[in-house]
């Protein structure tokens, strides 16, 4: 029997609880934060704002709900997407994930092909306010089957990070400080090395700086690092601390008062925003390159409008090259 096979069956004839799979207990886990993300989001935005909400089911196996606030009045641009997949996966791309996860495939010769389950949350918005960050998320879990049907491989990764245009400390103090509390809960060392990695993995290369102030990112927590239930009750918290680490920093900038050149300065930004999600980050390549791929979901991420200017330079000593020069040398910030 598949892995979908055996998830629709189990789901019918118990439904999802604490002793279900974690395939089945991810995927409630995740469709519960989007609606209560959305809610957060639409009651920022305003009293007639709601999110378009669109299921979608891929043939290889799995879908997903892709939720998203367009033209808001404090959100130019927002979505939610939770995505739930099954398929295989092909012998080379079994040797290549060997390099991080050595019983994947079983133990003994490499089978030519493995199924796999991959479900997650991500998110990104995009302020119509230069003074307002823009945020980004995105928590998920991964699963190998072996041939003869046992249990696999399996790891969880993820993280948050806050992209400003204009930076005021005290939000990026609040944001880092969320995230902290939860890694300090679950382990002291995660912070430290979630954050370093964060800031080394969003970075433009050809432009030498970091995409935003950072956060928290890290892949293939598995067995190595703690067993499941503990990993999985991180990434909980994890997600959980969206809206108490956004939601006063939003309330804060949204009614802000700004100028024509301020809007440029974001839309610039922007820029290279769009330039990091298109050219350098992993998950949007590997979304586009699976079979079956929603180019409209793994999309969902770039804002509605940015802009590229030809040499612009910020002004010495301005706000907009402070921003710059914290982008070229990551700060600690709490």
């Amino acid at each position: 029997m598949s892995l979908p096979e055996r998830d629709a069956l189990d789901k019918s004839e118990g439904g999802v609880t604490e002793q279900s799979n974690m395939r089945l207990r991810m995927e409630k886990f995740i469709k519960e934060q989007q609606q209560s993300i959305i809610a957060g989001l639409a009651a920022v935005d305003g009293e007639y704002s709601s999110f378009r909400q669109d299921e979608w089911t891929r043939k290889e196996g799995g879908g997903g709900i892709t939720c998203i606030l367009q033209d808001g009045t404090v959100f130019e641009k927002a979505g939610v997407g939770v995505s739930v997949v099954y398929g295989t996966l092909p012998k080379p791309a079994i040797e290549k994930m060997r390099a991080n996860h050595k019983n994947i495939g079983g133990p003994g010769e490499l089978p030519d092909k493995i199924e796999f389950f991959a479900a997650g949350l991500s998110l990104v918005v995009h302020p119509r306010n230069p003074m307002a960050p823009t945020v980004h998320l995105n928590y998920r879990y991964f699963e190998t089957a072996n041939p003869d049907g046992t249990d696999g491989a399996w790891w969880f990764g993820g993280g948050a990070d806050l992209t400003p245009s204009y930076l005021f400390d005290e939000d990026a103090i609040h944001f880092h400080r969320t995230l902290k509390d939860v890694c300090d809960k679950h382990n002291k060392d995660y912070y430290p090395r979630f954050k370093k990695w964060c800031d080394e993995y969003f970075y433009n290369k050809h432009r030498g700086e970091c995409r935003g102030i950072g956060g928290i990112f890290f892949d293939d927590l598995d067995e190595t690092v703690a067993d499941k239930e503990n990993l999985f009750a991180f990434i909980q918290d994890g997600l959980q601390s969206f809206l108490p680490g956004y939601i006063p920093i939003i309330s804060r900038r949204k009614d802000m008062p700004f100028n024509e050149s301020e809007k440029e300065w974001q839309q610039i930004r922007r820029g290279k925003y769009v330039e990091f999600n298109l050219v350098h980050d992993r998950g949007t390549a590997f979304g586009l390159n699976a079979p079956g791929a929603r180019v409209e979901s793994i999309l969902m991420s770039l804002p509605l409008t940015a802009s590229w200017k030809y040499m612009y330079e910020p002004e010495p000593r301005s706000r907009e090259a402070r921003l710059t020069e914290i982008l070229k040398e990551p700060k600690d910030w709490v």
